[in-house]
């Protein structure tokens, strides 16, 4: 048995709201399935470049008590937003000012302190894979998170903003948190999670998100991710899409030690749409995993998928794309393009594109790209004056400029897109020896 499982697992008698909501069967049932299929090894397809060895060998204490911090980390991100310290929500950080009318945003914790029928909801599914491991202890331990849901034809005004903060401690700690969105028929809304770090740590962070949306609903959604270089993330985001719902979203991975995102959206309604983007920075010795599974499974539903990927110094990334068109979804239309840079001979990047097409009369392509900055280009800029340097993150910043335009609020683009350049210079810098 690993280390991490028994360390997860140790305080499970203690696990505050176990019980709650009649979630105390299935939190044990998926404890033990986790403890007797234990991690994933390189046999299993959906890990075979992400090797869980050295966190296989780790511990980790239960996150304790709040940590105090300094509300300076959170300048430029305003409310509406709940804000969670290593895994705790922190009322005093946190705003609900502004919040849109119909929407309602609230704790876990909340919910299973009360019994809400709520929290059995966002905690009710059970995982049978065993390659599903950290889902698992997900359910089993998880009391912490989010449940937002928007009423019918709610109009969001101001985005709501999720807010995750890892903190030194005095030892390495692990959280779990569930997330539910519920968006009802007809309702929109923009959603921006961030996830920072207000000092270096090595922590270990667990979420899974689950998104429904409604007939006819839209949900526009941001994730930064920017933690510390030691820590370790696991996200799962499961969505659901009924018929004519909107999903737009866009991820930058640009912090962690290592970092696994798996994304899967399942269009179950007659044309809905997903259009996710993203940008994986893997520079320094960071090992970023994204994971899309994409699923047609009605007529006229589309998917775009536009992912670019940065490889520098010793970082590795691991991007998959899965599309699969079941039978009966015909008229379909999906992209996927992942295009790659890779800026060191000591990085590496593993992509894998796939599609499967079970029905008639549809459009698919997808395509993935690994190569190097443009000699030409390199030469232009270096002819007009400018530094190596300069010129290297200018073409790099421009390489990952695509997959921004699936933010439709100038604000949030241009606020998230200073934040990918500082994240783009600061790595080339340190690539170069200017850092």
């Amino acid at each position: 048995m690993s280390a991490l499982i028994e360390s997860l697992a140790r305080d499970f008698d203690a696990l505050p709201g176990r019980e709650a909501a009649g979630l105390g069967p299935l939190r044990e049932e998926a404890l033990a399935a986790a403890l007797r299929d234990g991690l994933p090894g390189r046999r299993s397809e959906a890990w075979k470049y992400t090797p869980l060895r050295a966190l296989e060998r780790r511990s980790f204490a239960t996150a304790g008590a709040p940590v105090n911090v300094d509300p300076a980390v959170l300048a430029g991100i305003p409310a509406p937003r709940l804000v969670f310290v290593n895994g705790r929500h922190d009322a005093a950080l946190s705003s609900l000012d502004g919040l849109p009318t119909g929407v309602s945003v609230r704790p876990l914790s909340q919910l299973l302190e009360t019994g809400d029928p709520l929290a059995a909801e966002a905690l009710s599914r059970r995982y049978p894979d065993p390659a599903e491991v950290f889902a698992r202890l997900n359910t089993a331990l998880a009391t912490e998170g989010v449940v937002l849901q928007a009423d019918a034809n709610a109009r969001g005004g101001n985005a709501v903003r999720l807010v995750f903060i890892g903190t030194p401690g005095a030892s390495d700690s692990a959280w779990h948190l569930r997330h539910r969105i519920v968006l009802a028929p007809g309702a929109r809304l923009d959603l921006v999670e961030h996830l920072l770090a207000a000092g270096e740590h090595r922590h270990l962070a667990n979420s899974l998100v689950q998104v429904e949306l409604g007939a006819g609903a839209s949900l526009r959604h941001a994730r930064l991710q920017e933690e510390s270089t030691g820590a370790t993330l696991v996200c799962r985001t499961d969505a659901v899409l009924g018929t004519d719902a909107g999903y737009r979203r866009i991820d930058l991975e640009l912090g962690s030690a290592l970092s696994r995102h798996e994304l899967n959206v399942a269009l179950r309604g007659e044309r809905a749409h997903v259009h996710a983007n993203g940008v994986l920075l893997a520079d320094g010795r960071r090992h970023l995993d994204t994971r899309l599974d994409i699923d047609h499974g009605a007529r006229d539903t589309t998917s775009e998928l536009t992912w670019r990927g940065i490889g520098a110094d010793r970082g590795k990334a691991v991007f998959h794309g899965g599309i699969l068109i079941r039978e009966g979804a015909d008229g379909t239309d999906a992209n996927l393009s992942n295009k790659n840079l890779l800026l060191s001979e000591g990085a590496e990047i593993n992509t894998q594109p796939m599609l499967v097409i079970h029905a008639d009369e549809v459009q698919a392509a997808h395509g993935a790209t690994v190569g190097q900055l443009d000699p030409v280009s390199m030469f232009y800029l270096r002819s007009r004056g400018i530094p190596p340097g300069q010129a290297r993150a200018m073409l790099t910043a421009a390489f990952c400029r695509e997959p921004l335009s699936v933010i439709d609020e100038a604000a949030v683009r241009d606020a998230i897109g200073a934040r990918l350049d500082t994240a783009l210079q600061h790595s080339v810098a340190a690539d170069m020896g200017e850092a």
